[in-house]
């Protein structure tokens, strides 16, 4: 069994069905939970030390914070639905409480922090949109937070890869503090699946191949990216979506591609 992949865990009294701590995934600087609520559900949140993103994959909430209340955000039945998300963006000592009006999955994306930035809601608006690729290569993107919304390390982009492609293409890696060449940013991907008893497969690999392992990735489960190279492959018939969420040293994304593979590029 991969200690890479995480498995969804059924939900109890906490609502979680994925919790990934920077201890549990023997990192620094990521932490990542998914949170499954029924309508008339109330969870609260302390960000504690950490900055939090709450992205709302799909249904509808009103979020409260202590300075301000977020209304009737959320508008998608299914992260399929082609449209970028609501996020509620909140710095440490914050207490947030979402109150569910619908079914509701959230993820919680964390990352240490020391409160240069206010509470913020982040539209679908704000999100900035792309097609990215071609052929078999391409895939959409939605950037929820990238350098399109100011954090102090969090960096959050959703990818749906369509059936029979490939996405993380070609195979590219940040495990390195070097910038301007390249910085180093932990990962993790939270994978989903249309129709739901699909599969994908990641691989994460470095060039030593200290790390070098193919996932079966089903819905709802996550890779943890520590280091390395890190493609997703999507087989024919299955649309895939993924949640990334990176945080590391500098919030800045400068990627390697792996030599081998670079050429694919210009293809």
């Amino acid at each position: 069994m991969s200690h890479l992949h995480i498995r969804p865990k059924e939900a109890g009294a906490d609502k979680r069905i994925i919790n990934i701590t920077p201890e549990s995934a023997n990192w620094q600087f990521v932490g990542f939970e998914v949170v499954m609520l029924e309508a008339d559900d109330t969870l609260v949140v302390n960000t504690q030390n950490t900055e939090l993103c709450a992205v709302i994959i799909s249904g509808v909430a009103d979020v409260t914070t202590q300075e301000q209340l977020f209304s009737n955000i959320g508008h998608r039945a299914s992260a399929f639905d082609g449209i970028a998300p609501y996020a509620v963006y909140a710095p440490p000592k914050q207490e947030l409480t979402i109150n569910a009006l619908t079914s509701l999955e959230v993820a919680l994306c964390r990352a240490p922090a020391k409160g240069l930035y206010p509470v913020k809601l982040i539209t679908p608006q704000d999100c900035v949109t792309m097609t990215r690729g071609s052929g078999t290569n391409l895939r959409h993107i939605r950037n929820i937070m990238m350098d399109n919304v100011d954090a102090e390390r969090l960096l959050i982009t959703e990818v749906i890869t369509p059936s029979g492609h490939w996405s993380s293409y070609p195979p590219h890696k940040h495990d390195t503090d070097a910038i301007p060449q390249e910085s180093a940013l932990e990962e993790t991907y939270y994978h989903k699946l249309n129709p739901k008893q699909g599969f994908a497969f990641q691989r994460v690999y470095t060039d030593d191949r200290s790390i070098d392992e193919t996932i079966s990735v089903e819905h709802n489960s996550v890779v943890t990216v520590p280091k390395g190279y890190h493609p997703v492959g999507t087989p024919h018939g299955y649309e895939l979506y993924y949640l990334n969420v990176m945080a590391g040293p500098k919030r800045e994304w400068i990627f390697h591609n792996d030599p081998d593979h670079a050429w694919i590029v210009n293809q």
